[in-house]
């Protein structure tokens, strides 16, 4: 194939993969298999990789960028992002309505009212339909660059059929309900402190450093707004939202229009009821003034617009005892409380259970067995324990003492000074097994497809396993013999058992469940490593000489390791087949070895994008702003003001042409 047909078929893949993605993220309507999907992907990467000069921002393949460095840039809004005002009551809405109506001369007019989606407020720039800009809210007037941190989310397109030379989209960056949960229930096993709610976790992901954590989060976008336009013809919200469909934004669909506030008040507290069956987070109603024109007729205080109101929810609590205060186990040995509560119904649901999370939370809030206490659901997702009801206790209440002994295996308990978590130590504790196994097997882990908690137990319990290593000796009648299985459901578990082999180095890591090594620390070893026998043989200092790898992850590498029966483990999965090797990230000269770069200035021999990859592959490091540890400035035409600091700061500059000599060295 010609390069004119090669790059017809690159522009063909482009569309035909953002439709796709379109269809399957968007509209939650996928209309080809994931195999289908994943060869015209393959096949557009292999395109751009022999052929880097039509590498575009916009591209799908471009959706992660590199990680950065030195912080967020700071970006002012060509419009203000205001606030919303809030209100509490029915009577309040109905104080706004009038407010509204007499700044308006008594005029008809309608009302937009839309869910209040608990997330981020970000503004996305496009210029002539291409996105090149993601920033938050801030102070409403300068928010942070996170362009890199947007690209990752799937629901925002990174093209839009739109001719404006210049257009402001803004909406909310939210966590779904089932990412949030997922994410909280990773942390809790990495030991790590649980996001509070969505809201904290959505804003938390957006600010991380290396974007491909911000992928793994699995973030949406809902479009509700318009920020600065150009050759802008919308006339009304109602309108803006169905052209932001258009769009392909996915824009949220259970809003409604009004001509009367009594009827936006019905429609507000028909959600009292069904807000909670939401996949998403939601804290109220937002109401607007849907005419344009109107809007900026009642224009704007120095905060808050005069055309739109927030109605925000009440949090619900509800009443209810402790009953008991059971424990449960983690795949680190970690024992974690929970109060077994008389059932009670809370935020559509019936609550049974309220994690406590540790010892100290127990004590800290004097909860104790028998107690009634107020409940809610933290971020109206997960119930906790607000407080116990002190007037109502009657004497009889027992303080909670965490067991000595693990309440599965009967072993010794522990709590190392310090922390907060008391565990079992026993490795060969029935509920620790069962917690890695099942941690192993996730999506996140190896990925077996199929093999969920109820039929790692029954696996376990038939004597078919003792250790992850033993899932790839399982045969086909091994599974035959238990219950729920018939041939095809056997051969599709092997079939995904075997598939796992392949997850590659970086999975496997993570998948083992050593403390403190997640999803990114995984990656970084196999990159920098290349081996599970490098890794193993490495000291706790050529671990830590890598970013991002800390003394105290290190040191439970080398703990991990020190242990026999994992070196026994790591050589079974070997045998079987598992790969433990990565591609190696190699340098092709030192040229720039330990140099933190900055490049400013427009570059005439190669993109911004190349010139980082060249310094990397060198031992360098980019970064984005120009500090007292920046030991090297590469200035093309018009530098600017990262020139100016500079010079101001004595840092060694070099031009284009000297760079390009840098690259040459040996």
């Amino acid at each position: 194939m010609d390069d004119a047909a090669l790059l017809a078929r690159l522009q063909e893949l482009r569309q035909k993969i953002d439709e796709l993605s379109y269809q399957y993220y968007t509209l939650d309507k996928p209309t080809v298999t994931d195999y289908e999907y994943d060869m015209m992907y393959r096949e557009l990467e292999n395109i751009e990789k022999a052929h880097p000069q039509w590498v575009t921002p916009d591209s799908p393949t471009q959706r992660v960028g590199s990680k950065i460095s030195g912080g967020f840039a700071k970006y002012t809004h060509d419009r203000p992002m205001l606030s919303l005002g809030d209100v509490f009551s029915d009577d309040e809405l109905r104080e706004f309505d009038q407010r509204v109506r007499s700044d308006l001369g008594g005029e008809a007019l309608s009302y937009v009212v839309e869910l209040k989606i608990d997330g981020l407020a970000v503004n996305l720039i496009y210029e002539h339909g291409q996105f090149i800009r993601g920033v938050t809210r801030g102070d409403g007037r300068v928010g942070e660059d996170i362009t890199n941190n947007v690209r990752t989310i799937r629901t925002i397109p990174l093209r839009i059929p739109s001719t404006s030379p210049h257009i402001e989209i803004r909406g909310e960056v939210y966590m779904p309900v089932a990412s949030f949960m997922q994410l909280n229930a990773q942390r809790r096993d990495d030991e790590l402190e649980p996001f509070a709610n969505p809201r904290n976790a959505a804003a938390g992901s957006l600010r991380q450093l290396d974007p491909r954590i911000t992928a793994q989060r699995k973030l949406a976008f809902f479009a509700y707004a318009l920020g600065g336009a150009e050759d802008n013809t919308i006339t009304s919200q109602e309108e803006l939202l169905a052209d932001l469909q258009k769009f392909h934004f996915q824009v949220n669909q259970e809003y409604r229009t009004f001509t009367n506030i009594e009827d936006v008040i019905t429609f507000i507290h028909s959600w009292d009821d069904r807000r909670d069956s939401l996949p998403y987070a939601t804290d109220g109603m937002v109401v607007k003034v849907n005419s344009f024109a109107q809007q900026h007729r009642l224009g704007n205080t120095v905060k808050i617009p005069r055309w739109a109101i927030a109605y925000k929810f009440p949090p619900e609590q509800a009443k209810t005892k402790v009953l008991g205060i059971s424990v449960s186990l983690g795949r680190t040995g970690v024992l974690t409380p929970a109060a077994d509560l008389k059932p009670v119904r809370l935020a559509g649901t019936t609550v049974k259970r309220a994690t406590l999370h540790n010892e100290d939370f127990i004590k800290e809030k004097d909860i104790r067995i028998g107690d009634t206490v107020i409940i809610q659901k933290a971020g109206e997702i997960i119930p906790e324990v607000v407080r116990p009801v002190l007037a109502d206790r009657t004497g009889k209440e027992q303080i909670f003492v965490m067991p000595k002994t693990c309440p599965s295996c009967g072993g010794p308990v522990v709590r190392v000074e310090g922390e907060a978590a008391t565990r079992c130590i026993n490795p060969d504790c029935p509920a620790v097994i069962g917690e890695k196994i099942a941690h192993f097997v996730s999506r996140d882990a190896m990925n077996i497809d199929g093999l969920g908690d109820a039929i790692v137990q029954q696996l376990l319990d038939h004597h078919l396993i003792q250790d992850v290593g033993d899932i790839y000796g399982l045969r086909r009648e091994d599974l035959l013999g238990l219950e729920g299985f018939g041939e095809k459901s056997a051969d599709n578990l092997l079939k995904a058992i075997e598939t796992s082999k392949s997850a590659g180095l970086a999975r496997v890591l993570f998948a083992l469940g050593i403390r403190f090594v997640g999803a990114k620390a995984g990656r970084i070893l196999a990159e920098s490593f290349g081996s599970m026998e490098a890794i193993m043989a490495a000291s706790t200092d050529e671990l830590t000489a890598l970013d991002d790898i800390g003394p105290r992850i290190a040191d439970s590498i080398a703990a991990y390791f020190a242990v026999p029966a994992h070196g026994d483990l790591i050589r079974k999965l070997a045998a079987y087949g598992v790969v433990m090797t990565a591609e190696k990230r190699q340098l092709l000269n030192a040229s720039f070895d330990g140099e933190i770069v900055v490049l400013t200035g427009k570059l005439q021999t190669m993109t911004r994008k190349e010139a980082e990859q060249a310094v990397e592959l060198r031992g360098g490091k980019c970064t984005s702003s120009v500090t007292k540890k920046t030991t090297l400035v590469v200035i093309g035409s018009d530098p600017g003001s990262k020139y100016d600091k500079a010079r101001t700061l004595g840092t060694p500059i070099i031009t284009e042409e000297e760079f390009r000599d840098w690259l040459q060295r040996e």
